[in-house]
């Protein structure tokens, strides 16, 4: 059987490494044991470091190994030209990302720029939901 494969922003991924209960977690736990297949691309490493390095400086080392130990795929970001090309670049690189990588699953919390906008799922051909939702669309 061929494992699923979820693109994480960086909403899920922050998620992930700071709570240990939620489900943004599981997802990193599942790519850990190497169940499902987690990718990234830089632009998320990039606003993960940059965000928890404002909040909680003294948790970039954690959220470096956890990156690390999840088992993570890096994807490089699509190319500027890709990026102006479309309408927002807000949602942009990690829609392109998403779907050059050709992900099953896009796991978010961000829900001005993909949960409450169904035409971003629908001009990407991609399904996007929280962690929770993606989790339980695996199970």
């Amino acid at each position: 059987m061929e494992k699923v494969n979820i693109i994480l922003d960086s909403s899920a991924l922050i998620a992930g490494i700071i709570s240990e209960t939620g489900a943004a977690h599981v997802l990193l736990q599942l790519g850990e044991t190497e169940d499902i297949v987690l990718i990234i691309s830089e632009v998320v490493i990039n606003k993960t470091k940059r965000s928890i390095a404002r909040k909680s400086p003294d948790n970039l080392d954690d959220a470096q190994k956890e990156i690390k130990k999840s088992g993570i795929k890096i994807v490089p970001d699509p190319s500027d030209e890709e990026i102006q090309a479309n309408d927002d670049p807000n949602d942009v690189p990690i829609l392109l990302a998403a779907m050059t990588a050709k992900v099953d699953y896009l796991a978010t919390h961000d829900h001005k720029h993909f949960l409450d906008n169904p035409k971003v799922a629908e001009r990407s051909g991609l399904k996007i939901g929280t962690p929770g939702d993606v989790l339980a669309w695996i199970r």
